[in-house]
């Protein structure tokens, strides 16, 4: 009986769901054409760090091997969609893309000209002969030439060997040129053509003396699973160092198009790749660079409807949010509810002479974050201000630096990371001064403090001035920014020192609580489920008869409905046009009922390498609220997928006479109509003004 799926082979999985979005026809086309993408973009992660650290250890030569088998499968598919589905569809509609082979005069004239005047200044040829390969840079297009020098044309001796009469060079297509370029129109449609394929027809251009005989366009996958020294005294210098590193490590993964059999076996050679390290591309090479299509005029119905958000109905709109927060917790789920509130809740604190103090964790916050404006803001009006900003955030750690020394430059006490942790926890401590003494407001949630991925990211997250809420939070910010001893803290669970243990005591309280004529139940929404120690826990919550439902997005290596191990385990998984990023936790606890909400999932990682929060839901009004959002994943029949005993997910289809359920879709409309009646309750719009206390 096998208890656990291998992550890796999950992973995989998972990218096939979102691929499976692709492919749907109830999927718009651009929408289609954006989730291709993000296939490719995950599977580029996915070789630069999981796939990276497996090559590098030789006795998980049979895992990569599957890895490669079942990756290559997937990559096939996408590009069989992309040749079969979408680009005709596309063509339907005017959008056509259009070879080289096919350039009509004009077309041929166009995009000669572009080449001569907008690209080849641009270009620069990199010579492959001898000791001269080039450096190649990770995740870029390149395009091969194998050249063959014309008869009677002078050769300077120096880059060709007099004995050869072919070479072969590369060209790196530049990434400050839009890649689609768009043809004169024809009949009012809108053709267009690849940068690559005009480099590739126009190139040889680059070498005078030569003709290109073949090309080959490539793409590689460079390992990014790099650690840092975390004892170095100079930790930002060391971080630098492993940035660098990524531009020059080891090749993981090397997609192509156009096969020439000698410009690949010298690309095999120089990177050294294996048969099972090659993914040919049978149709467009990198559809995630082709997300611009979707910008042309006039395609609304080639997109998802517009689904608008409504600021959250318990929050005053252009008033500061003290007097509410006083009076209870307040939850806001993104994106049907605005991200402005959180913005504003930090602007408000900002600019506001009674706060003496902010404290948060950043760990990806965007470009150009008004978030860390209002930090920096705060810290030029006098204020305490105290960033802890994670630097190891994988990808992001170049942008984490930059804007932590702006941060620094304005006045802000940033602190950066904890030695062999990173911090994942998601709060904002803001301590303010009133009437009758200091009060601190919270906000602490599931995702980043980053307004454009709320745009997309599902999370939730809440505002409070509950007193415990804020001794706890006070206790959290000076342990993870002195030298302050563990201390107990009574609302909020810290990974990795109380979480996991938590977890782990209300499952065995579940077992203990659980009986054949009341059966207890858990209930949890998370990103990834793949801890052995709290898989082997929530077995034996299965076999004591505990009814386990999970909504599990991405990776399960959980095994569910196996007979004396998980018959009474459930998992789905919803993936749809928002990234289903938010962690609920549910207890039943014999009838007196527990909701949680966490930045972590239940991962090694996270609960036992990095510092994460997870906290009870206690407001009654706010419980009801997260308590229905969790169920009603379990209704989706549209857009989940079950995961079978044998690894296999199949997804969920409206049975006879059974209402088609969109998750996602429902939640919106509530939304929607929620804010709909608080603009009018009855008819008319009442404005109320109310008088903050304190002033």
């Amino acid at each position: 009986m096998k208890k656990f799926f291998n992550r890796e082979l999950s992973w995989i999985e998972f990218n096939a769901r979102v691929l499976a979005e692709a492919q749907s026809p109830d999927v718009p086309l651009f929408e289609r054409l954006k989730f291709l993408g993000i296939t490719e973009t995950n599977f580029d992660e996915f070789f630069q760090v999981r796939v990276a650290s497996i090559k590098r250890s030789a006795k998980d030569r049979e895992l990569f091997l599957k890895i490669s088998q079942r990756a290559s499968q997937v990559v096939r598919k996408e590009y069989e969609i992309l040749s079969s589905s979408i680009l005709p569809e596309l063509e339907k509609v005017g959008l056509k893309y259009v070879v080289p082979s096919e350039y009509t005069e004009s077309q041929k004239s166009f995009a000669e000209s572009f080449f001569k005047h907008d690209i080849f200044p641009i270009l620069t040829p990199l010579r492959t002969d001898g000791d001269m390969f080039p450096a190649v840079g990770n995740l870029n297009l390149n395009v091969a030439f194998l050249l063959r020098r014309m008869e009677g044309i002078p050769q300077r001796k120096d880059l060709l060997d007099s004995s050869r009469n072919e070479t072969i060079a590369l060209v790196q297509i530049p990434s400050v040129q839009e890649r689609i370029v768009w043809l004169p129109s024809v009949n009012g449609d809108r053709p267009f053509a690849l940068l690559d394929d005009i480099i590739s027809t126009y190139g040889d251009r680059l070498f005078p003396g030569y003709e290109a005989t073949e090309t080959l366009v490539f793409k590689i996958c460079r390992d990014a699973d790099f650690a840092v020294d975390e004892d170095s005294d100079q930790f930002i210098k060391a971080m630098q160092e492993v940035l660098v590193k990524r531009k020059s490590s080891f090749v993981v993964r090397m997609e192509y198009k156009n096969t020439s059999e000698k410009i690949l076996g010298l690309l095999k050679e120089k990177f050294s790749l294996a048969e099972e390290d090659l993914y040919e591309a049978s149709c467009i090479i990198d559809p995630s660079t082709l997300a611009s299509i979707g910008n042309v005029d006039n395609a609304a119905d080639l997109k998802y409807p517009v689904w608008n958000n409504s600021f959250p109905k318990a929050l005053p709109h252009g008033e500061t949010y003290w007097n509410t927060l006083r009076q209870h917790d307040v939850l806001l789920h993104v994106p049907y509810e605005s991200y402005d509130p959180v913005v504003e809740f930090i602007s408000q604190a900002a600019e506001d002479e009674n706060v003496l103090a902010i404290k948060m964790t950043l760990y990806r916050t965007g470009s150009n974050s008004p978030i860390v404006r209002s930090l920096k803001q705060a810290a030029q009006n006098g204020k305490q201000v105290i960033a802890f900003v994670e630097l190891k955030a994988r990808f992001d750690e170049q942008r984490n630096m930059e804007w932590a020394k702006e941060l620094e430059r304005a006045g802000v006490i940033v602190v950066y990371g904890i030695v062999n942790l990173k911090v994942h926890a998601k709060i904002c401590l803001v301590v303010r001064k009133e009437s009758d003494g200091l009060r601190r407001y919270v906000h602490i949630g599931t995702g980043n403090y980053n307004p454009k991925t709320a745009l997309l990211y599902q999370d939730l997250s809440i505002f409070t001035s509950n007193h415990d809420f804020a001794v706890d939070a006070t206790l959290f910010f000076n342990i993870i920014s002195g030298y302050s001893a563990l201390q107990t803290m009574h609302f909020l669970y810290m990974a990795p020192v109380t979480l996991k243990q938590r977890l782990l005591e209300m499952i065995e309280r579940e077992i203990q609580l659980s009986t054949r004529e009341s059966p207890g139940m858990i209930c949890a929404k998370m990103n990834s489920l793949c801890h052995p120690e709290i898989i082997e826990a929530l077995y034996r919550a299965s076999r004591a008869g505990v009814k386990i439902m999970l909504n599990v997005r991405g990776i399960c290596t959980l095994v569910p409905g196996e007979k004396g191990m998980s018959e009474n385990i459930t998992v789905v998984s919803v993936i749809d046009r928002y990234l289903e990023h938010s962690r609920i936790f549910y207890f039943q606890n014999g009838g007196s009922e527990e909701l949680y909400l966490s930045s972590a999932d239940w991962m090694e990682r996270n609960l036992d390498r990095r510092v994460e929060l997870m906290f009870p839901v206690t407001d009654r009004t706010v419980f009801r609220q997260v308590r229905e959002i969790l169920f009603l994943y379990f209704t989706d029949n549209t857009h989940s997928h079950v995961l079978l005993k044998s690894g296999t997910w199949k997804r969920k289809k409206p049975q006879k006479k059974e209402q088609a359920v969109r998750v996602q879709e429902v939640l919106y409309k509530k939304y929607r109509k929620r804010n709909e009646v608080k603009k009018n309750p009855s008819g008319a719009e009442f404005i109320v003004r109310r008088k903050d206390v304190t002033e």
